[in-house]
């Protein structure tokens, strides 16, 4: 399997996975920290993938989403955005509408 098809497949076994800077409890960066605390808010059920244990995964997810900064995150196997826009869609109330239907 090349790195497209395991990022895609990750991405398709998890209903909310996040491509971050270390993990949910121990956040590398202050854009990863902020993406799972709007997460957290939400009390989203989510997975994460730390993009700092693979290089070929931290760049892979960049080309597979064609977009160049992380974290990164796909409900549903949709790419969402990253922290910006969930701080934007969280603000609006749709991140929390988004993530209840989802989770149900």
């Amino acid at each position: 399997m090349n790195i497209q098809d395991t990022i895609k497949q990750q991405i398709s076994d998890n209903t909310i996975i996040l491509y971050m800077k270390g993990n949910a409890e121990l956040p590398m960066c202050g854009f990863s920290a902020r993406a799972v605390n709007i997460l957290k808010s939400c009390q989203a059920q989510f997975a994460t993938i730390d993009v700092l244990q693979d290089e070929a995964i931290r760049n892979g997810i960049k080309v597979y989403s064609n977009w160049p900064t992380i974290p990164q995150l796909y409900v549903k196997g949709e790419f969402i955005g990253g922290s910006d826009i969930m701080a934007e869609m969280f603000e609006a109330g749709e991140l929390q509408t988004l993530i209840k239907d989802v989770q149900g």
